[in-house]
Parts: structure tokens; sequence; C-alpha cells
């Protein structure tokens, strides 16, 4: 019949083990049976140091552990770690054990199963280690689609080879952008366009890679040059790409654009805008030209989409973006920029050449968003005529 303390020991899965001075077992508790399937008898002795071991190698070691313990007047206090035992039936247990020497030079270890416990931490580790693994897949992915993305870019160099002066922001939030700037040549006019498409990351890129080749067709296949019918068309022909095989609802992304064609001999301005303003500082004022309040890509209500002309002057600076430098959230009440505040900043960086504006915009938005994450992506297009 089991005393009160083994019916303990057995529900609370626990092992009590005397060792003495020489190293050998002279107790070992008779939850042992339903622990590991040996009788108490089995284990003593020197067999306490082989049988449930996973090697001899390891039996050996366990055991020279543990008469330094006893050997060591520090010992007295009490250890703890944790061992892998095997039971009568070939399979591993785990046990953490908090021994103290007493008084007569014995150790008594007293062994807690957590066998469970440890098969839990394994299979956490192994997900996290598949995750990890999957993460570095995915991130390498998204790095070579950014080396494809950078490759459908034009060259920023077009600005000052073309104008004055001039320069581009381009800042995703993620690896790859959703924002998207393109510009384009004629023989007599220059076209400048910055993108803003739906989402950031990955789907905003697939959205900015739709772009270019829109934008292609229009300009070199279809040969349109007013820039109210360019984004007609580019209206059109997005919503059919987004919907080609789409029967069941209409998709409502899309992209906001602000699109202009400068004229090479007279300087006359034509903007047309989809979501998206024109901003011009002269003499050190404002001027905005606003977009049409209507996105690309869905048909859910009659479009119309205006040309503005104006005449520009020498020394005259242009303004393209998205909405991602306004939108980033940060200062000392963590709010959005805003429109007004960005204008203020373009004023008082309009007379400095392109790469001043640049990295002034760059440095200006660091220190307004401290410690926050990148809101959206960025990108402020600057062309001084």
């Amino acid at each position: 019949m089991q005393t009160f303390s083994e019916l303990v020991l057995d529900k609370l899965d626990t092992l009590v083990v005397v060792v003495e001075s020489n190293g050998n077992v002279a107790y070992v508790s008779n939850s042992v049976k339903k622990l590991l399937g040996y009788e108490p008898e089995q284990l003593l002795g020197e067999q306490w140091w082989t049988r449930p071991r996973i090697s001899e190698a390891e039996g050996i070691e366990i055991k020279r552990k543990i008469k330094n313990l006893l050997a060591a007047d520090s010992s007295r206090v009490s250890q703890s770690f944790e061992h892998a035992l095997k039971t009568s039936q070939g399979h591993v247990k785990w046990f953490k054990w908090s021994s103290s020497v007493i008084n007569d030079n014995q150790l008594v270890g007293i062994g807690l199963d957590i066998t469970d416990k440890k098969a839990s931490e394994q299979r956490i580790l192994d997900i996290n280690r598949s995750l990890t693994d999957r993460n570095k897949e995915i991130t390498d992915s998204i790095n070579y689609a950014q080396k494809i993305q950078q490759a459908i870019l034009p060259n920023p160099a077009f600005l000052q080879n073309n104008f004055s002066d001039g320069f581009v922001l381009y800042q995703p939030k993620d690896i790859v952008s959703g924002d998207y700037y393109f510009f384009h040549e004629t023989e007599d006019k220059r076209y400048v366009a910055a993108i803003d498409c739906t989402g950031h990351g990955v789907p905003g890129a697939m959205m900015s890679v739709i772009a270019n080749s829109l934008l292609k067709e229009v300009f070199l296949n279809k040969k349109v040059s007013g820039v109210d019918e360019i984004l007609y068309q580019l209206d059109e022909l997005l919503f059919e790409a987004l919907n080609r095989n789409n029967t069941d609802e209409i998709r409502h992304d899309g992209m906001d654009i602000s699109l202009c064609a400068i004229d090479k001999k007279t300087n006359l301005l034509e903007f047309a805008g989809a979501m998206r303003p024109l901003l011009i500082v002269r003499n050190e004022q404002i001027i905005e030209i606003k977009g049409s309040k209507f996105p690309l890509g869905f048909f859910d209500y009659k479009k119309e989409f205006v040309k503005h002309e104006l005449e520009l002057e020498d020394g005259d600076m242009i303004y393209l973006s998205s909405d991602g430098y306004c939108d980033q959230f940060g200062g000392d009440r963590n709010k959005k920029m805003n429109r007004r505040a960005f204008k203020e900043l373009l004023l008082s960086i309009a007379p400095m050449n392109g790469e001043e504006q640049e990295a002034f915009l760059e440095y200006a938005h660091k220190n307004w968003k401290q410690d926050e994450e990148q809101t959206d992506d960025i990108l402020v297009i600057g062309i001084r005529i």
C-alpha cells in the first residue's frame, strides 16, 4: 500500500533520489515506476547512472558533477538543473531537478517531469525557426522586387538635364513602394508625373508596375499629348486592367496622379491632376493648382479631369508629390504634418538648389517623425524653370 508521500509524488509526477558521497544511489522513490517504468530497486547503486541514461558518457558526467557537489562545502545550498532520462521503453523524458546536500553527506534530488513543457518549447522553437526561414525567403524576394522596381523608375538626372535644376525625393515606407514617378519627352514638350498607387509595400509596388505599363501605352503607343486626355485614357485602361478577369465585384484599387507638361519653347505649363495638386513657388509665394477630385481606376461616378494652363517664369519652382510627406505622424502632439506645414516648408527651401532641397526635405521629415514609424511612401519632385 502506498504511503501518503508516495501518493503525492505520483500525483505531482515527481521523483526523489538520494545519492551517497561515493556516488551510489541509496533511494529512488516509488513514483519511478509510473514515470520511467522501472522498479525502484532496479536503479539503486550504480544502476541509476547507466540504465535510464541517454548515453554512457552522459551518465558518467552527471555522476561526476553530483560527487563534486557532495565534496564541496559550498554545495550545501540548493542546486537546480535540467536533463533527460530514458524510460524502460526507450522513450525520453525531461526532468527539472532541485538538489540539496543534507548533513550526513547525502544529496537529495527532487525531479519534476517537464517533458510536456519541453515538447511545447521545442514546438515553439521549430515554429520560430520556420517563421524566420520563411521571413528571410520573403524578404529576399522583396529585395529582388526592389531591384526590378528601381529598374523601371526613370533616371532623376532627366530633371537636371532638361530644366535649370531639379530633384526627386523617393522614400518607400517598406522595401518597395506604391509611389512612382514618370518622365517623358516629345519633340515639343517635357512631361513629369507623380503617381500615388493604392497601398504601399508589395501591393503598392505591383500597382506601380501596372502604372508604368499603362503610361507607356498612352504615351508611346496611343501618342496622347493633352494632359487631361492622358488621365482619361489612364483611367479607362486601369479600370480594364484591374477588372478584366473579375466578374464578381468592381475592384476599388486605383491611383492618384499629378501630371504636368511644359512646352520647350514657350514654357507654357499644362497640368491635370487626379486627387493631387501642383504647387509653384514664385516670388516667395505659393501658387496651388488643384487636381480633380476623382482618382484613376474605378467608375463609380462620372469623372471630369480638367486641364489647367499657366505661363511659367524663369526661377519658378514646381513641386509634384504624393500625400506621404504631409501624412507623416510626428511632432510634439504626434499628429500629421498637414499640407499647410508642407507648403511653408517648400517656401523656405525654394531658393536652394535641388540637391540641397532634397537633403533638407529628408532631414525635416526625420526631425518631424522622430521615433515614429514612417506612415506612408514618400515622393516629392522639384523642378526649377
